[in-house]
């Protein structure tokens, strides 16, 4: 059984166990994570579609913790100018374990 689901603006395709790093939540590490905006789900023989969410369904995770991604550098130049800047963003992330896919 597998579904997508929707955290913050982007959304996922989650399996029972997998480890999915998603935008960054003000959970701490360990606590338990209810996310509720289902948009598909799969099992073995039913294909079940919201429109746009699934009602009653909800996946189940666990937080693991939070890290930063890979440093994305931004650089302007200006030629002949003597100007350019460069600056640097390291997105947060929350790493979630998803525990259980249950539909209503």
């Amino acid at each position: 059984m597998y579904a997508v689901v929707e955290v913050g603006t982007k959304q996922y395709l989650v399996n029972k166990g997998d480890v999915v790093e998603v935008e960054r939540q003000i959970i701490a590490a360990g606590e338990e994570m209810l996310l509720d905006k289902v948009l598909l789900a799969v099992s073995d023989d039913k294909v079940e579609v919201g429109q746009p969410y699934l009602k009653g369904a909800v996946v189940k995770a666990e937080v693991v913790d939070e890290i930063k991604a890979k440093k994305v550098i931004s650089f302007k130049y200006r030629r002949r100018k003597s100007s350019h800047w460069k600056k640097g963003h390291r997105q947060k992330l929350t790493r979630i374990k998803i525990k259980e896919i249950k539909l209503s």
